[in-house]
């Protein structure tokens, strides 16, 4: 089959394309439509046909799979794997359903989860939409108040958390947060349902509201709770965008639409079929966790790892031996933590079997080359850029080895995805650029399945956060994009990541390719600062492979490399080398609260910060001084 065939199929004849792939997934009521666009740019997939996310994802494989792995919990900070078969994973997800319908959740409830990577996290997504609550995993690292602000927005009948998470061997009490969160929360739910998993070292429960889950599993041993079945555009889940500030703006998500396209996904884009293994590193509190952690292998069949621990941790080649354990076929990971393993002896991927590991699909920020170039080579895999975001739930761009394997670009992550019609757009005209042009990435409407269908409880914003940015009704990425003659799109950064130097617009990932593709540089970030001469002026922050290299000398270096690369005007003002880069527990660089730092303003909110040394090391550097400077 080839891509182009497949694509323009999906854009032309949309209805057809879409019928053809609802049928990979179980329908209670057939779809009575296909589509529905009445009410741009609102859309309906498969209106009136009603199904349900967990049968697709457990229920429907009892008979052929039954005794084949569904889920592996392998946490690397406890010691402990856990492996459930379909049948076994059935069995909980009844129990745990039982347990919410005894706490009064039913349909359209909504239920917000707060925990680790963990199985039974999972569980609890599984239970809710086994019977048709509405849940809101809250990623286990935001802090009290973002997770009372995401309550309040949820209103919640009941919150799952767990009693604490562990990382880097550090015990993190979750318990504690909860109860702050609720103290500050003006929609408190009646009941929070804590899973001990005996991490701990003390469990405060407050009477009447909150429950051990233990015990209450215990009593609806043998449940057999019946699927609750759903219009296809009735909403399956809330997930709140990552660093959202004031309101939160949860991105609402529907059933048919998402289980069909995340089941095309797997085959087309993964190369992923009923009983292979894939493997994805993210944690179940992002987009991919959802998508392609839980509901995408469990829908086609498949075996789903959950990692729990560091990368590097018990030492760099526990992700390569988990590959060579369960034979894994994809990989699904981040270039940041690609970029923390290129700091490792190589030696721990090679000593391991991975045969059977044929892609390692990457995602959540740009791809820079040389990452790309120095993994492919390692790995002596395909591995391939994709791109997406919260609200599209699957790619937006990305190479399909299960279609036909186009040629990889190294920067780019690809080809649109089907259903996609992209358009790349000039911010001030509105019209579209040529080949090599820049411009804002744009998604005609209507949206493919699989994407957001509304901001939760607020259709205005749904419109004004991202069908407000152009005259003609678009659908804005808010990303900087270029498109070459063959079709391939490369992403440049946020719209809001561009700094403008003596009337010069640049975007900050330009140089942060250039100044990665020094040799002696293992990541690097760059942010744009004022100056009250050009406006803003580049600034680097970077660290080396080696600490014990001569800081200024390789800053000096990065800037005669940026000027050889991208001329004078991308110059950086000044290179600052430090030992580390402050991130979120996701893995994504705090561009911001550097900003910030670097122009004396408060950094922000820094609940999601990973290693709070990483920030004192850049205020140290901003103190003692630039490595090099202009």
């Amino acid at each position: 089959m080839r891509y182009e065939d497949f694509h323009r199929r999906s854009i032309e004849q949309p209805e057809a394309f879409w019928a053809d792939a609802a049928k990979a997934i179980d329908w209670h009521t057939p779809p009575q439509a296909i589509l529905e666009y009445d009410n741009p740019p609102f859309r309906r997939w498969f209106a009136g046909g009603t199904t349900n996310l967990c049968h697709n994802a457990v229920d429907r494989h009892l008979d052929a799979r039954g005794e084949q792995l569904a889920l592996v919990g392998w946490s690397s900070e406890t010691g402990q794997v856990r492996e459930l078969s379909y049948r076994q994973l059935h069995c909980e997800v009844n129990v745990f359903a039982a347990v919410l319908r005894s706490l009064g959740v039913g349909k359209g409830e909504r239920v917000v989860i707060y925990m680790p990577h963990t199985v039974e996290a999972a569980i609890a997504m599984l239970a809710c939409a086994r019977i048709g609550a509405i849940h809101s995993v809250v990623f286990g690292g935001f802090a009290a108040h973002n997770l009372a602000l995401r309550i309040d927005d949820a209103k919640p009948r009941v919150l799952v958390c767990a009693d604490a998470g562990i990382r880097g061997g550090k015990v993190i009490p979750f318990k504690p947060l909860v109860d702050q969160a609720l103290a500050r929360a003006q929609h408190p739910p009646a009941h929070v349902l804590v899973v001990n998993r005996g991490l701990a070292a003390e469990l405060p429960l407050l009477p009447g509201r909150d429950l051990e889950y233990g015990p209450l599993a215990a009593r609806h041993a043998d449940a057999e709770v019946p699927v609750e079945w759903l219009e296809s555009n009735e909403p399956s889940y809330i997930l709140y965008t990552s660093g959202t500030t004031g309101k939160p703006k949860g991105v609402q998500r529907d059933v048919g639409g998402y289980a069909v396209a995340l089941a095309l996904s797997m085959w087309a884009i993964y190369d992923i079929r009923p009983g292979q293994v894939m493997f994805s590193t993210s944690d179940i509190g992002w987009v991919v966790g959802h998508s392609y952690n839980v509901y995408g292998p469990l829908i086609a069949g498949a075996t789903s790892i959950l990692y729990e621990g560091l990368p590097t941790s018990p030492d760099p080649g526990i992700w390569w031996r988990i590959c060579e354990k369960y034979g894994v076929r994809t990989m699904f990971s981040s270039p940041t933590a690609v970029r923390v393993l290129k700091k490792q002896d190589p030696q721990w991927l090679r000593s391991c079997d991975l045969s059977r590991l044929q892609y390692l699909f990457l995602a959540g920020e740009p791809l820079d080359e040389p990452t790309a170039d120095w993994i492919t080579t390692a790995l002596g895999k395909t591995v391939i850029d994709n791109y997406w975001q919260t609200e599209t739930g699957w790619p937006v761009l990305t190479l399909m080895p299960g279609v036909e394997m186009k040629p990889v670009k190294l920067g780019s992550p690809g080809l649109p995805a089907p259903g996609y019609r992209l358009r790349v757009i000039d911010e001030n005209t509105g019209q579209d650029v040529g080949p090599g042009q820049k411009g804002v990435l744009a998604i005609q409407p209507p949206l493919p399945p699989g994407c957001l269908s509304t901001v939760w409880g607020d259709d205005g914003r749904f419109i004004a956060s991202y069908f407000s940015h152009f005259k003609e009704q678009l659908y804005s990425s808010l990303d900087w994009a270029i498109r070459d003659a063959d079709g391939y799109t490369f992403i440049l950064g946020r719209t809001d990541d561009v700094i403008n130097v003596a009337g010069h617009r640049l975007g900050t990932r330009e140089i942060e390719e250039s100044v990665s593709s020094h040799p002696a540089v293992a990541e690097a970030a760059v942010i744009g600062v004022q100056d009250a001469i050009k406006g803003q002026v580049p600034v680097v922050f970077a660290t080396l492979k080696r600490s014990d290299g001569d800081a200024g000398e390789a800053a000096a270096e990065m800037m005669r490399t940026v000027s050889e690369q991208l001329g004078a005007v991308a110059r950086p003002s000044r290179v600052y080398v430090v030992n580390a880069l402050p991130k979120t527990r996701s893995g994504k660089l705090l561009r911001r609260s550097l900003q910030a730092l670097a122009e004396q303003r408060d950094p922000g909110d820094l609940s999601t910060l990973d290693d709070p040394n990483a920030l004192e090391e850049v205020r140290r550097a901003l103190e003692r001084g630039a490595d090099a400077g202009a």
